[in-house]
């Protein structure tokens, strides 16, 4: 068996992406901390999950993030999957983040896309079926992805 532990993230505050990912997932804690060198540069990391998932921040990033309307390698999205799609929506609306995507309507699934405030984007996933040729359908859309706030 193969699955996706851990995504590391090179930030440039990790308080930022770390209060995003509370308001988002507020059963996720701090997993653990401490600090590192990388290449000759001290640096601070701190890992935020649950006892299985994690996402690593490090401080220090230097320079803007990619810009996701342009078509350079790196990463596009973190997608992850969701009980209640409305209440992370609500609880990331309430502290002031806007949407970035609202995901096409499908009638397996939800999706709704935020940038975090150092420019990584997230999706959340909320899957109407347990059935995975229901759940994994390609195409069936009834509308189109509608971009709000793309940074």
């Amino acid at each position: 068996m193969i699955r996706l532990e851990h995504i590391n993230l090179v930030v440039t505050s990790i308080s930022r992406t770390k209060k995003f990912l509370e308001i988002a997932m507020p059963h996720w804690r701090e997993r653990g901390s401490g600090q590192n060198e990388w290449y000759g540069k001290k640096r601070n990391w701190l890992h935020f999950g649950d006892d299985d998932y994690y996402i690593t921040l490090n401080d220090h990033g230097e320079g803007p993030n990619r810009d996701l309307r342009g078509s350079l390698p790196g990463l596009a999205h973190i997608g992850l999957v969701v009980d209640n799609l409305d209440e992370i929506r609500d609880r990331l609306e309430e502290n002031g983040y806007e949407i970035a995507t609202i995901g096409a309507d499908h009638p397996h699934r939800k999706t709704i896309y935020f940038i975090d405030p150092e420019g990584f984007e997230f999706e959340f996933i909320e899957y109407l079926s347990e059935i995975p040729s229901e759940k994994n359908m390609y195409g069936g859309e009834l509308s189109n992805v509608t971009r709000i706030s793309t940074k």
